[in-house]
């Protein structure tokens, strides 16, 4: 059995609270861009008349109320806290009576500081994973097993009364039981809980007021990227709404509002292309090149159809990711190659490229091809994108309340892979994975426990019931891992569907009966586990 980690996300930036109108108060790339676009040559930028802002993640936080804790919660609320809470979840009952009082007092609920991290530039009701810790003087023991009530988050420093919403939360607590010799039980996720309640909007603000820039920025926004781009309310201020093409690259399309050029001749277009084509193919820094090609437009095609044949990997790369950006099927080609060449270091980001920018049916056909990579890093790459565009080739279904069951039987790799940021998922590949008889396992606190004796075709789980000195079970299923996953996360019912009840273990739980039977080579797959939500340690109240 080998083990595979992903490679964890770093947020890069200073998380800089934002106002929800997103227009921030940092300047953005234009200094940098400046220095490396000759405007007295070829003509005045956007970026040289007004500052366009940078995209930035925002930190909020809100206090909630876990509750489903087998007596390991608190009844400790500070009273700030406990008339705000009372507040909000009368506003969320929409009339029905609950005693807030007696539910904070019951030592089966927790109230919890709740923290998260928004991704710069988001859509409304994007996901997000969401920190639950303790409140000061809380003598809480654990959150595991717990549900988080709904939940309102606001920026940081802005929490109860104050401040406009940004986010809400809601559903089961994830505490890490995986890749750590000491768990802390006392810190939770709710893994992609969060949904953003705004959609990001940005605000250009001229270095000089004056009415008639304004409108000529507007003016050439809407021309370049399409009607209702861009609106000059202001003599100093333009409102930008991003188009629907660039949903999935918000920040991409700031960075090309800024090396967006006002004027526009035949010669100056030829000089504009001649000048970046040569600095995608010679020059070191090639990022603020590409951009201002594809923010040129179709006129850049020919000449960087050119450097699909030069031996520099990056600018093959960047040239074909911009043709195919402006709607120019040559760099789908080149971009299929590249992502199909076992020596190029390049293959992420082209299939990326394809991914977001292709056709959904080209996209899916070469993602599906990369479920066949011998590295397991775009084999989940591949996967993800496969995921967003909801492609056949994922058979999914929800468990319970806690987690999805995934399938990716077009692959060579035999794995199981578990997330622990955003949606909660365990994903089987080169499946059906079936497991062998004579085998035993448990959950690391005793509590699940997963037996089959040799010669026997099926397994029996058992659980002890969180609340009661009884036991769940026992529940059959059989040796196939799906089956045995579908067993522990279903609720301890029986299903609507006439199927059969499970155990209703949390997918903390879960994800750890699943390494157990990899490790004890239950299962011949390797497991691949995915990153912790990255946005600062939890603190110890």
């Amino acid at each position: 059995m080998r083990t595979f980690r992903l490679k964890r996300l770093v947020l890069v930036g200073v998380l800089a609270a934002l106002s929800l109108g997103g227009c921030g108060r940092k300047a953005g790339p234009t200094d940098e861009m400046l220095k490396l676009i000759p405007v007295e040559e070829l003509g005045q930028i956007v970026g040289s008349v007004a500052r366009v802002p940078t995209p930035a993640p925002m930190p909020v936080q809100g206090v909630g109320l876990i509750a489903g804790l087998p007596g390991t919660g608190s009844s400790h609320c500070p009273v700030a806290v406990r008339e705000y809470l009372k507040r909000y979840v009368a506003s969320q009952l929409g009339g029905r009576n609950l005693d807030v009082d007696q539910l904070i007092q019951s030592r089966n609920t927790a109230v919890v500081q709740l923290d998260a991290v928004i991704s710069p530039a988001p859509s409304e009701g994007q996901r997000l994973d969401v920190r639950a810790s303790l409140i000061p003087g809380s003598d809480a023991t654990s959150l595991q097993g717990g549900w988080l009530y709904p939940a309102e988050l606001k920026p940081r420093g802005m929490v109860g009364a104050q401040g406009q919403l940004a986010a809400t939360a809601e559903g089961p607590v994830f505490v890490n039981v995986i890749d750590t010799s000491s768990p802390d039980p006392t810190a939770g996720y709710v893994l992609g809980g969060g949904r953003t309640a705004y959609n990001y909007r940005a605000v250009l603000k001229l270095r000089r007021a004056n009415f008639t820039r304004a409108n000529q920025v507007r003016n050439r926004l809407n021309e370049v990227y399409g009607p209702g781009t861009a609106a000059a309310p202001s003599p100093t201020n333009i409102a930008l709404r991003i188009p629907p093409k660039y949903r999935w690259r918000k920040e991409r399309f700031m960075k090309m509002v800024a090396v967006t050029f006002l004027e526009q001749t035949p010669e100056l277009t030829r000089a504009r292309v001649d000048t970046f084509v040569r600095q995608l193919a010679v020059a070191e820094e090639k990022a603020t090149a590409e951009l201002a090609l594809e923010a040129i437009g179709r006129a850049s095609a020919p000449k960087l159809a050119a450097l699909l044949q030069v031996s520099d990997q990056e600018a093959r790369l960047r040239a074909a990711r911009c043709l195919l950006s402006l709607g120019d099927d040559r760099g789908l080609i080149a971009l299929r190659q590249i992502a199909l060449d076992k020596n190029s270091p390049y293959r992420r980001e082209a299939l990326d490229a394809v991914a977001v920018l292709a056709r959904r049916s080209d996209a899916m056909t070469l993602a599906q091809r990369m479920l066949r990579a011998a590295d397991g890093r775009l084999v989940l790459a591949a996967y993800e994108h496969l995921r967003r565009i909801q492609a056949p080739a994922i058979v999914q279904e929800f468990v319970g309340r806690y987690f999805y069951l995934e399938q990716v039987v077009q692959t060579d790799h035999k794995a199981v892979f578990v997330s622990r940021s955003g949606e909660p998922r365990v994903v089987i590949f080169g499946g059906p994975l079936r497991c062998r008889d004579n085998l035993f396992a448990e959950s690391p606190d005793g509590s699940v426990v997963i037996d089959s004796p040799a010669g026997r075709d099926y397994a029996t789980l058992t659980r002890s019931h969180p609340f009661r000195p009884r036991v769940i079970g026992p529940v059959k299923a059989d040796l196939e891992l799906r089956d045995i996953v579908r067993a522990l996360g279903t609720d301890p019912v029986a299903a609507q569907d006439g199927g059969p009840p499970g155990l209703g273990v949390c997918y903390a739980d879960v994800t750890a009966m699943v390494q157990q039977l990899v490790a004890k080579e239950a299962v011949t797959a390797e497991f691949w586990l995915g990153p912790m939500p990255k946005f600062g340690p939890i603190v110890k109240k």
